[in-house]
């Protein structure tokens, strides 16, 4: 999880390639007009985002359901948003990728996304509520390659797992 650009679906690629999970793009679950909203530059709302959070949360039952591990690269900027895929997936697990908006502003660049102009960047840090104390899952902080990045994540679940 994380505000776009921050590298979700780079990272979530190689951990799924590292782990041998299964992985999806949440952005490929957006309804088309979702995606005609924000190439046009206008954040989404909570109304919006809702049936979008419901084709994830079905994909999270529908492989947990299959015990088939998974990894999704999804915003899921509100503690609102994430209890709603945590009602279709009580045990799913949350990694934050926080980075200054100065790092995700640089990460932004170099891309060519198809529906998510840097223009929106800002509604995503308004939006973006760190995790809590009650919710389930690790923060990573940015500042290496990918690799770099997966190689921490790995390290860190190994040692929650521990625990």
């Amino acid at each position: 999880m994380g505000v776009s650009g921050s590298g979700k679906s780079t990272i979530g690629k190689l951990l799924s390639e590292q782990l041998g999970y299964a992985f999806i793009d949440a952005d490929d679950l957006h309804p088309e007009s979702n995606k005609r909203l924000m190439a046009s530059g206008i954040p989404l709302t909570d109304v919006e985002r809702s049936p979008w959070l419901d084709n994830i949360g079905s994909k999270l039952a529908e492989y947990s359901s299959s015990n088939t591990p998974l990894i999704v690269a999804c915003s899921a900027l509100k503690h609102s948003y994430r209890d709603k895929l945590r009602r279709y997936s009580p045990t799913v697990n949350f990694l934050f990728l926080d980075g200054t908006r100065s790092q995700i502003q640089s990460q932004i660049s170099t891309r060519d996304h198809e529906f998510m102009p840097s223009s929106l960047l800002d509604s995503q840090f308004a939006d973006l509520e760190v995790l809590q104390a009650d919710e389930r899952g690790l923060r990573i902080e940015l500042g290496g390659s990918p690799l770099t990045t997966c190689t921490a994540i790995i390290k860190a679940l190994a040692l929650k797992n521990r625990n």
